[in-house]
């Protein structure tokens, strides 16, 4: 009784496609079956060897889809439209079979005419070889794509981590920003869209601009803060000033305002931009420097007003990340 076996690659991953591998394997048995297995209990030696051969001897399709494709139509669609290209891709080469066992407990056939025929069962990827074989191909075909990728996109790491959401590749994120293959539908990858055009402003680039900030630096140190980072820049946000002190660390914002006709500077906070900067001080301490994540965090806004070059004290106001 010819089974057509069917597996994923790519559920989870914040980048990349989702691909659906469908094998019907020869009749006869072969001596390479009984090294068939989950795909991820193989090295990645063992898997090319036996992704060439599965692809010689046996019937098989596969059924991609994109990330932009995932992002129009949510993950549990795209699974299913997936697994029917990769079952039209084994028809078009009318290999007969008269069973389908897909790997899981979700029926991504139901609704088509091949409903009935369709089994499912929780790690058939390791319990029924024509299951194991389509892991197999689904993944070597997938991390090459991503492989491929990390050609195009160097920075981010891809042939590593294949798309999946290691703190390498969401630090890469926050520093580089979003690609094509991102999903921009999953998290963290969503509520970064909303902070995507915060880093084309190029804040302080003036002279007076720098003036303020080198102030605020010598008023922190003056006042035994240690100075960590300067214009801490990344795609989705800028941090004027990093410093630390005691138990804290502090991420100052610095605004300058030349005569006080113009307003405080402290207006210039709205609860927007408090929140962008709770984003980005969170953003610093869990993707970009874990080794103050046992300090205290601050958020700070220093004003400068009037004559730089006279400017004594420095007006700071504190608020609770938290809030």
């Amino acid at each position: 009784m010819p089974i057509l076996g069917i597996d994923e690659v790519g559920r989870g991953p914040l980048a990349g496609p989702l691909v659906v591998g469908a094998v019907i394997l020869p009749p006869e048995i072969k001596p390479w079956f009984s090294e068939l297995k989950d795909s991820k209990k193989l090295t990645p030696k063992k898997r090319e060897e036996l992704n060439s051969i599965i692809l010689a001897e046996s019937t098989t399709g596969l059924g991609w889809v994109s990330a932009t494709e995932i992002d129009e139509i949510g993950i549990s669609k795209a699974l299913k439209l997936a697994t029917k290209r990769a079952v039209k891709s084994v028809q078009r080469l009318h290999t007969p079979f008269s069973q389908i066992i897909i790997d899981g407990k979700v029926n991504f056939l139901t609704g088509t005419p091949l409903e009935s025929y369709v089994s499912t069962c929780i790690k058939a990827d390791d319990k029924i070889r024509e299951v194991s074989a389509a892991s197999i191909i689904t993944k070597v075909a997938r991390d090459r794509y991503m492989t491929d990728l990390a050609t195009k996109y160097p920075e981010y790491g891809f042939e590593k981590h294949v798309g999946y959401g290691t703190k390498a590749h969401v630090a890469a994120i926050y520093q580089y920003g979003l690609t094509d293959e991102h999903r921009k539908s999953f998290e963290p990858c969503k509520s970064l869209i909303n902070f995507q055009s915060e880093t084309k402003q190029h804040k302080n680039t003036t002279k007076i601009g720098q003036q303020a900030e080198q102030l605020v630096a010598n008023y922190l140190s003056n006042h035994g803060h240690s100075i960590i980072a300067r214009n801490h820049k990344t795609f989705f946000y800028e941090i004027d000033i990093i410093s630390a002190k005691e138990n804290y660390i502090y991420f100052t914002e610095v605004k300058y305002r030349k005569s006080a006709l113009h307003g405080s500077s402290l207006e210039a906070i709205t609860p927007e931009k408090l929140q962008k900067m709770r984003f980005a001080a969170e953003s610093y301490l869990k993707y970009t420097n874990s080794k103050f994540k046992n300090l205290q965090p601050l958020l700070a806004v220093a004003a400068v007003s009037g004559n730089l070059q006279n400017q004594d004290p420095v007006e700071i106001t504190w608020f609770p990340l938290s809030n």
